[in-house]
């Protein structure tokens, strides 16, 4: 596994494609909060759990004007009807290869899947909060809410 991004390093860019098979870039995101959110796969109970969580409290994310990008190994097309399926706003990422979850020191070689990690990235581009958790922890999602408001206050 790559070294973990750190708070107050700038984030990788990376350029993934979305469920609706159109590219989503990092950098073209600068001037709100971005949560990034390493997952290992869709239709799992945990990472189910959590995508529901952000769900949820869809209203809050926001309300914060925070950007959510959920990145996991599935295809586009998984992406597509597990977000149809579980009526997910935000916007899920296919990272098939990984790559980006290697950038972020997020991808489990060994398993072939990204580990729970959540980056809160501020307007300017930079890490200012990291959560990561076991692969059957889910994370807590309250403090990564605090966290994209006091990115959104930056």
């Amino acid at each position: 596994m790559a070294e973990i991004i750190q708070v107050g390093q700038e984030a990788p860019d990376f350029t993934l494609r979305d469920e609706q098979n159109q590219e989503v870039t990092l950098s073209k995101l600068r001037g709100q909060p971005v949560v990034l959110v390493f997952y290992p796969l869709d239709f799992s109970p945990v990472c189910e759990s959590e995508m529901c969580t952000i769900r949820d409290d869809w209203s809050e994310f926001v309300a914060a004007g925070a950007r959510v990008l959920a990145i996991s190994r599935d295809s586009v097309w998984t992406h597509k009807a597990w977000k149809e399926q579980r009526g997910l706003k935000h916007t899920l990422l296919a990272d098939m290869k990984g790559d980006v979850a290697r950038a972020y020191g997020a991808w489990n070689e060994q398993l072939g899947l990204a580990e729970r990690l959540a980056v809160v990235i501020d307007g300017g581009g930079r890490a200012r909060y990291l959560v990561r958790s076991e692969l059957r922890t889910p994370r807590d999602f309250n403090a990564v809410l605090e966290a994209v408001r006091a990115a959104a206050q930056a």
